[in-house]
């Protein structure tokens, strides 16, 4: 049985201020390299210590993965960071404050912009962008790992990993609007010979989490 484990990086600058990310190469806070560490301390306490690890290229996520590795007993092992693995640009919406940005477009429109697939903000990239970069490097690079039977890591964004997640349970356009990914989290897919996840949704590996990773497949709820 394969295992893949999916973890959003850890609280970073901007989160802590409520900005528009994306490609915006901002740092982890003193809180988000805290939950990386206590990540890779869970993946070692529960026998799930990587083989391998891909990141994004973006600070934020390549420092919460090294971070992560480390505190796994893993930080010698592979690590590749790539560009297929970075956040959504989010154009003309990156920096700025998302209660403002709420208040401007409604809270339908501020939902669509964010969540669904097709959404492409001025300038930026919609969720089904990210997906056509991602899932090349998907099936050339990461699932081989899982098919030989490596526990793999993936450190990503809200939407990098949304785009993957989406591919893995087969989202329908209603859950994948509901789909929230917490920060510093681990949560894994165990997967059969064909990498079909034996558990839709996968598990979150901290108990406070499971009620939101079954909500967004149930109710597809903002």
């Amino acid at each position: 049985m394969s295992r893949l484990i999916l973890l959003r990086h850890g609280e970073s600058e901007w989160n802590a201020r409520n900005l528009f990310t994306g490609r915006a190469d901002v740092a982890l806070t003193p809180r988000g390299e805290r939950q990386s560490r206590d990540a890779g301390e869970l993946l070692r306490a529960l026998g799930l210590a990587p083989d391998a690890a891909h990141c994004s290229r973006l600070r934020r996520a390549w420092h919460t993965c090294a971070l992560t590795m480390d505190a796994a007993g893993r930080g010698t092992a592979p690590v590749a960071a790539v560009r297929a693995l970075e956040e959504r640009d989010y154009g003309s919406l990156q920096g700025r404050d998302r209660e403002a940005v709420l208040r401007e477009v409604g809270a339908a429109e501020f939902r669509r912009i964010r969540r669904s697939a097709d959404a492409r903000p001025p300038g930026g990239e919609s969720l089904a962008d990210v997906s056509a970069r991602l899932l090349p490097y998907w099936h050339t690079r990461i699932a081989p790992q899982l098919t030989a039977g490596a526990t793999v890591l993936v450190v990503g964004h809200s939407n990098s990993l949304r785009a993957l997640a989406a591919h893995l349970d087969a989202l329908s356009p209603t859950e994948l609007l509901g789909l929230e990914l917490p920060s510093g989290i681990p949560l894994l897919h165990e997967l059969d010979p064909a990498l079909r996840p034996r558990r839709r949704g996968g598990r979150y590996l901290r108990p406070a989490a499971e009620a939101d990773a079954e909500r967004p497949l149930r109710a597809g709820a903002e």
